[in-house]
């Protein structure tokens, strides 16, 4: 066991990771960033082998660097490749894998726990995105289903599905995407909970700030985060203009009641038969292993401070949340990495300000 004590632990090493460590860096803290993956790419390097930077809704340019070509070739690829390339240019202190278990408090210390491995830390950013916590609804005899049942996270791309009939589930952007790209090759239908919401005219940057604006009300209160693409609105793209044209997305209906063996059944007693369930419906952040440091308010959720616009963890600001709420985005999750990296500084010059007014104090804040 290292009983080093950092001044600052990175947990996960995606766009919002990548982003902190770089202005750690810049700020002279000394610090590690933790990745369960084996390589680099966060979460893009497990996205299926059909979606090409094209596709994808924009990758925003990591701090210090120009973000990856917008082409036909497969982001799984392009992605983790330009995410490499970032560490190894700016010498990033990653280590994987390394799957974070939990993270405990021992007398003002954070020790982060990984299976029998433990780093000690005076601060924390947690940048674990939502990726590995798909989110799947229940339905009556889902299990009983006899067809494929997918989620966005297992999503193997179109070519698997031509031929079979698929029902797309869920009012989001990963629906409308995947509508687009089946519709044209086999049979689809679309079930979702609410009414979609579409939006053709032009998404400026102050509808942005607007979008952005309702999920940090949300996480100011302590509320359990909304997507922001969940506040947008629905648009369509040009590659998605076919699906539309066969009806793909007018023919769109409320959620049924149940599922049987070969098809869903709505409360009115309709049926449709079907081969696969496509269930786009969603993540949740990935912040299990934070549960010990009580982090969670009333309301469900981890509020933040500065009225949802900060990273720092109102329970416990020694705790910073990076692409969580408002940041979850690629852009929302640069700026954040700044503002996660300043949080901690002044974190630090807290801790040492209370040092210096406790000398029982002062030993423990500079040893390590």
């Amino acid at each position: 066991m290292d009983m080093q004590i950092l001044e600052s632990i990175v947990i996960g090493a995606g766009q919002a990771g990548l982003s902190t460590s770089f202005h750690l860096t810049r700020l002279g803290i000394d610090h590690v960033v933790l990745d369960a993956n084996t390589t680099p790419g966060g979460a893009w390097q497990h996205r299926w082998d059909a979606l090409t930077m094209n596709d994808v809704h924009g990758v925003a340019e990591l701090p210090g660097s120009t973000p990856p070509a917008r082409d036909t070739k497969r982001a799984n690829a392009v992605v983790p490749a330009s995410f490499a390339d970032y560490e190894r240019t700016h010498d990033l202190p990653i280590i994987r894998p390394v799957h974070v278990d939990s993270v405990t408090d021992d007398d003002g210390i954070l020790v982060v726990h990984a299976g029998d491995r433990e780093w000690r830390t005076r601060t924390i950013v947690n940048a674990t995105g939502t990726w590995t916590q798909p989110f799947l609804p229940h339905y009556p005899g889902m299990e009983t289903f006899v067809g494929e049942q997918l989620h966005t996270v297992d999503y193997p791309g179109p070519e698997h599905f031509r031929g079979k009939r698929v029902l797309v589930v869920g009012g989001g952007a990963s629906a409308v995407q995947f509508l687009g790209a089946l519709a044209p090759i086999t049979e689809t239908l679309w079930a979702t909970r609410r009414e979609p919401i579409w939006r053709d005219d032009d998404f400026t940057p102050e509808a942005g700030a607007a979008a952005v604006a309702l999920v940090e009300q949300r996480v100011a209160q302590g509320l359990p985060p909304q997507s922001v693409v969940g506040v947008t609105g629905l648009m369509l793209r040009a590659q998605e203009r076919e699906a539309e044209r066969l009806g793909a997305y007018a023919d769109r209906r409320a959620m049924f009641a149940r599922i049987e063996p070969d098809g869903v059944r709505w409360s009115d007693g309709s049926f449709e038969q079907v081969d696969a369930i496509l269930w786009a419906t969603g993540f949740r952040p990935a912040i299990a292993h934070l549960a010990p440091l009580h982090l969670r308010s009333a309301a469900g959720g981890i509020q933040l401070d500065r009225n949802g616009r900060g990273t720092a963890a109102v329970e416990d600001p020694r705790v910073q949340l990076v692409g969580y709420g408002p940041s979850a985005s690629t852009i929302g999750a640069n700026r954040a990495g700044r503002s996660a990296a300043k949080g901690v500084q002044r974190a630090l010059s807290t801790a040492m300000g209370a040092a210096s007014r406790d000398p029982e104090l002062t030993a423990d804040v500079t040893s390590g």
